[in-house]
């Protein structure tokens, strides 16, 4: 994958289907200082023909370079990536099994917040069924109250003389937990005692989901079950089936829930619980989800060890947990109609200021709506789409489908496809709406022979009556259209941006979006305590905020580009954001708006997401070997962006490029300079010193660098031998591990220290154990009361200015205090203390699942306070920097009983060496008074 890719993918995140300013982005002329629409040697470009990819069978220019680097990534993924990733929300809204559910009236847990204006308490969502087994109640069903996120303003300030945020100064407290307001619905509490003996004969209620994957059509009342783990399930590994004991051939019935089953295949795998259990209740159809109770036949103790008790308390208090939510709190598909209100009211409520009057009028209509209205809009929207054929829509809590429709339409949420004279421009995405027999059938009336050319599948079929009907020899195709889809809606293109941006502003960013209140519900995703103070907006008027979401339109669009290997419209996308920087550079001076609120509000600038999409591009130009180009972008970016953490990077990349095209002196002065930025750091950095040391050798340059020696020092290497499985180049190496079982360098290495290497204990880790004691350690510090860096209680887990300079600034006495606390051996008891009181919580870096506490107390005791106070002061200073790139593995030993030591080491494969990140931590370890060594792993010689 190119590099930015990845991260434009994830700042795009769901794709919207309507892009507002596609025509007026593409359309407007460019003000850029130079062409890419030429070759590498400055010739215009003439249009390649067109050939079709064999493996996911789309039109690409037919360039070599073009057809190599396609054919790399469609054999890579596999399979083409689809346009849209479907969500949990999604998936649970979408109609495949209509299943009848009766439902008590309960009421959720409230997070109740002082309000200057008390709203209307909304509800959270309710349990949800999986991804994969989706459950639909019938009507009438009665919905729970829940949370409300209601606020207290404390103060407001002024932004340009004139009081425009209303909400200024709030503090908010984001307390999230499920707690039951009413005592006949109460959640069992998670602090409750439990042991491994009691288990036996537990029961609990959950249902039979996933009822198409079935055996048995009907299933009767009272019908005895057993489970069975299925870890080789592709579509959940935690997936456990339901099978009938009652025929003797144990017949698959279904599955269990997959947020119960994540809890139970562990339990059932270590400690090999036995579930037994019966039906509660008889299935009328055979897509139902049936209700039954299970009960624990049997368990078999590993020994008792402290931590699998530990554990097993855990993953127990967690099963009981979902069952008890799903059995007081049933599938309610009302609860996303509530949720869906409350972010439309806290948006604009919070940020009245980016919408005109018009739009504030258009999204409050929609609390006036009717519920069925409501609801079906929720439900369409969370839908892949944009067409839905009106024969297929049927939800069971929309009582009056045809007077929702109406009423949605009258107030210009939907829009409906009923005249075949409008269908010319949305006639593909119709045609993908009709199966593959109503296509076939639209041919034969056209009297079509099926050619071999035609092809089977559905998208030949589509693009062979497109063919025609741009041809001309098909004009009727649209009304034939119409006439087997009947009348179809979409969601208007004025709704869809409007809602798009109540999301963005809420969750502020892309990866969210309202299945976050049901992980909250469910138990699934724990927020962390803290106080959202806020002062400034992150963007204080409406035209900072259309630009940003301009910027966003053209990453979807340059992102959309690849995929379709469409070179000219990404080199089109390249030259709009670099002349988009340009502009801004040059007809201002002064900061921008993020800038004046808080260095870390930079992100939501258009600028920075253009230069991502510049910084993709430069990655495209290199593979193209367009070097000319690539540079002319980086001093782009090197000049717009004096104070950003990515002009390491780009100065690397700049100094590259210039060799590529035989500059080796400009190469090695560009070098040079990037040395004394202060924002060149960590694997840069190295790599920048360790070019200079290359490309300034005389007569070049004469005199030595001061930084040789230290980056020169030598690292301890070990060197080990394996039996290797394989020796194929471009593969992960694997080899043989000392009990004959199949194992990477990386477990090879484990088992050689642990045995002739001189008895050490251990993990393989990398970066992920120390991201978990600095969360550990640091977690009053990351969550504590500071201005701007806590907006939401859905925040993705750490302050907004983790990765900044700034997080080590504003909290440096706190941060020093807690180092001098480390530093004098305290952190192993801070380390239980986060542990018992924060554990399960969501917090960046830190990873329940993967450590014990029982490691992290033994390598915090073997590392000793001066080095981990030492390394966590750089993680403070330079979160980004020196997040990645740590060594594979931690090793530790005791010398009796209090007094041990530790040693970090990297594991590198037969054709494997270190990049300029790892190296740098290697040093910077080293610095920090860390014990780190090198382990090369070799084949053995053969016998």
């Amino acid at each position: 994958m190119l590099t930015g890719r990845e991260s434009l993918i994830r700042l795009i995140g769901k794709r919207r289907r309507f892009l507002p300013n596609r025509d007026s982005l593409l359309s407007s002329p460019i003000q850029s200082s130079f062409n890419l629409c030429s070759d590498k040697n400055g010739a215009t470009n003439s249009t390649p023909p067109m050939v079709t990819c064999p493996v996911c069978a789309i039109n690409v220019p037919g360039d070599d370079s073009v057809i190599n680097s396609h054919l790399d990534a469609c054999l890579s993924r596999g399979t083409k990536r689809k346009l849209s990733q479907c969500t949990l929300l999604q998936f649970n809204f979408s109609a495949q099994s209509k299943v009848h559910i009766p439902c008590n009236e309960t009421d959720l847990s409230r997070t109740d917040v002082v309000c200057e204006s008390p709203g209307e308490i909304l509800p959270q969502n309710a349990f949800c069924g999986s991804p994969d087994y989706v459950l639909v109640e019938e009507n009438g069903i009665n919905y729970c109250d829940g949370s409300q996120l209601n606020f207290k303003s404390i103060k407001k300030t002024t932004i340009g003389g004139s009081t425009e945020t209303p909400f200024n100064h709030q503090r908010i407290h984001c307390q999230n937990h499920v707690s039951s307001s009413s005592p006949n619905s109460e959640v069992p509490k998670l602090d409750v005692d439990v042991n491994i003996d009691d288990i036996t004969g537990a029961t609990l209620q959950t249902f039979i989901v996933g009822r198409r994957f079935s055996d048995v059509n009907r299933i009767i009342f009272g019908a005895h079950i057993t489970l069975l783990r299925e870890p080789h399930n592709v579509k959940d590994p935690n997936a456990i089936k339901v099978l009938s004991v009652d025929s003797g051939c144990c017949k698959a019935l279904g599955y269990l829930p997959r947020e119960l089953s994540q809890y139970l295949s562990p339990l059932i795998e270590k400690f090999c619980l036995d579930f037994e259990g019966y039906v509660t209740a008889a299935s009328k159809n055979s897509l139902d989800v049936v209700p039954i109770t299970i009960t624990c036949d049997k368990v078999i103790s590993n020994g008792g060890k402290d931590d699998d008790i530990e554990v097993f308390k855990f993953l127990w208090k967690k099963a009981l947990h979902v069952a008890e939510f799903a059995k007081n709190y049933p599938s309610n598909m009302l609860k996303y109609q509530h949720n869906f209100t409350l972010l439309i009211q806290e948006v604009l409520r919070s940020t009245p200021h980016l919408f005109t009057d018009d739009e504030k009028i258009f999204m409050e209509s929609f609390a006036a709506l009717s519920g069925d209205s409501q609801r079906l809009f929720v439900r369409l929207y969370t839908r892949k789409g944009p067409w839905f054929r009106l024969s297929n829509i049927s939800y069971s809590e929309v009582s009056n489908l045809q007077e929702a429709i109406k009423e949605l339409s009258g107030n210009g949420f939907l829009c409906l496809l009923e005249d075949a004279n409008e269908l010319h421009d949305d006639i593909k995405e119709i045609c993908n709406l009709l199966t593959v027999s109503e296509l076939r059938e639209i041919l034969s009336i056209l009297q079509k022979r099926q050619s071999s050319n035609q092809g089977s599948r559905k998208q030949d079929l589509i693009a062979h009556l497109l063919c025609l009907y741009e041809d001309g020899l098909c004009q009727l195709l649209p009304s034939m259209v119409l006439d087997k889809t009947g009348i179809c809606i979409r969601i208007s293109s004025k709704a869809e941006s409007f809602i798009w941006r109540a999301e963005r502003l809420f969750f502020l960013n892309g990866d969210q979006d309202l299945s976050a209140f049901l992980l909250v519900d469910l138990g699934i995703v724990k927020y962390p305590i803290y106080n959202c103070i806020i002062s400034k907006q992150i963007f204080s008027n409406r035209s900072d905020l259309l630009a940003y979401e301009e910027a966003i339109e053209l990453a979807q669009i340059m992102d959309h580009s690849l995929d379709e290997n469409n070179v000219e419209l990404v080199l089109r996308c390249i030259m709009i954001a670099d002349s988009q920087i340009s502009s801004t550079c040059w007809e201002t001076a002064e900061p921008t708006t993020s800038e004046l609120a808080a260095p870390f509000y930079s992100c939501f600038s258009a600028s920075w997401v253009f230069s991502k999409v510049v910084l993709l591009g430069i990655s495209f130009l290199e593979r193209e070997r367009r070097y000319k180009d690539a540079v002319s972008l980086l001093k782009r970016l090197l000049i717009s962006f004096i104070c950003d953490g990515r002009r390491g990077y780009w100065t690397l990349r700049l100094s590259i490029d210039l060799e590529h095209l035989s500059c080796p002196n400009e190469s090695l002065s560009v070098a040079e300079e990037g040395l004394l930025d202060p924002w060149v750091r960590a694997g840069s950095r190295m790599a920048l010193q360790r070019r200079v040391l290359r490309l300034g050798k005389p007569p070049r340059r004469w005199k030595t660098p001061s930084f040789s020696e230290s980056i020169q020092r030598n690292i301890t290497e070990v060197h080990i031998q394996g039996r290797p499985l394989n020796r194929e180049t471009g593969m992960k190496s694997r080899f043989y591990g000392a009990d004959g079982e199949q194992c990477g360098v990386e477990q090879l290495a484990l088992q050689f220290f642990a045995g002739e290497g001189g008895g050490w204990r251990g993990v393989h880790t990398e970066s992920g154990i120390w991201l978990t004691i600095f969360g550990l350690l640091m977690w009053d510090i990351l969550f504590s009361d500071v201005p701007d860096v806590f907006r939401t209680r859905f925040q993705v887990t750490a302050p907004l200015d983790l990765a900044t300079d700034s997080f080590y600034v504003v909290r440096k006495n706190l941060i020093e205090s807690q180092l001098q606390r480390i530093h004098d051996g305290m952190a192993e008891e801070i380390i239980i203390t986060s542990w018992e009181s924060h554990i399960g919580t969501a917090c960046k870096g830190v990873n329940w699942d993967r450590h014990s506490l029982s490691e992290l107390r033994a390598a915090v005791a073997c590392i000793g306070g001066p080095c981990l106070a030492s390394l966590c002061r750089h993680l403070a200073q330079d979160y980004g920097s020196w997040s990645r790139g740590m060594p594979d593995l931690l090793l530790w030993r005791f010398h009796g009983e209090y007094r041990g030591e530790a040693k970090l080491v990297e594991v590198k494969g037969p054709r494997d060496r270190l990049s300029e990140q790892q190296r740098a931590c290697l040093l910077l370890l080293m610095d920090c008074g860390f014990n780190v060594e090198v382990c090369k792993v070799s084949p053995a010689a053969p016998m």
